[in-house]
């Protein structure tokens, strides 16, 4: 499939325009002020910890600071995803484009996936420029590079996840308002959806508890690598992009 022209054209968009130099000071805005306030409560905490060591003994810096912060930042995803895939089909549409598009001699596999993989890029760049996080904390103290590394494999699963909703619900839409709005709500659902588990008791508790995306990045933020976990972000990545497909489908033949 010749993904690399769609490819190479998405990401040019990105950076060629303010979208992502705008999305990116956004995020590290947040992210920065979110580890500062961390950071700056566990300084606090080690030096009270000093004059009374027991209070420390359940201080650590992997889960007093890196993982609340990684917590916090999948919440400000949560908002700037949709951001980031709003446009992708949906400007497409709305110029018309989207016609010419589906005419190349370029299946609608590829055109998905290049959209897909160009916002994974933006993304990416978004969690390499917050290991200064990680680089400031280790320089002040010992950090444990084995959960830190699994905390960020879930953040790349669940911001994946994310993107592949944002691809699919743009290819549905003209308006890139309506594209976002709709792609956060679906979103949302997915992360509030495990609240309601233990109050659902039996089944149900284990079947929403199953579809909460934020059940599954926990683990990833405990350190805890698990199969069943990357399993389901990549199943979810896998629908997503396939009802994606379908639509772009119904769209060419409609034409």
């Amino acid at each position: 499939m010749r993904i690399w022209p769609i490819y190479k054209k998405e990401l040019r968009l990105y950076f060629t325009s303010p979208v992502a130099y705008v999305l990116l000071t956004i995020f590290l805005l947040i992210a920065g002020y979110f580890f500062y306030s961390i950071f700056a409560f566990f300084t606090r905490a080690s030096m009270q910890t000093a004059m009374n060591p027991g209070m420390g003994r359940d201080l650590n810096v992997t889960d007093s600071v890196l993982r609340p912060l990684f917590s916090n930042m999948s919440v400000v995803l949560l908002l700037l995803m949709p951001l980031v895939t709003m446009r992708l089909f949906a400007e497409e549409r709305r110029s018309g484009t989207i016609e010419l598009l589906l005419t190349y001699p370029v299946r609608d596999g590829a055109v998905l996936l290049g959209k897909f993989f160009a916002a994974m890029v933006l993304y990416a760049v978004m969690l390499v420029l917050t290991l200064l996080y990680p680089a400031i904390v280790a320089y002040f103290a010992r950090l444990e590079w084995g959960p830190l590394l699994t905390a960020y494999v879930g953040l790349l699963l669940m911001g994946a996840a994310f993107i592949a909703v944002g691809v699919c619900i743009s290819s549905f839409f003209e308006n890139q308002i309506m594209a976002g709005t709709v792609t956060f709500l679906v979103l949302l659902m997915f992360w509030v959806i495990g609240w309601s588990a233990d109050a659902a008791g039996g089944v149900w508790k284990t079947i929403l508890s199953h579809l909460s995306m934020i059940e599954h990045f926990d683990t990833f933020s405990k350190g805890i690598f698990d199969t069943k976990d990357v399993i389901y972000y990549l199943n979810f990545i896998v629908l997503a992009l396939f009802v994606g497909l379908k639509s772009l489908e119904a769209r060419r033949w409609k034409g």
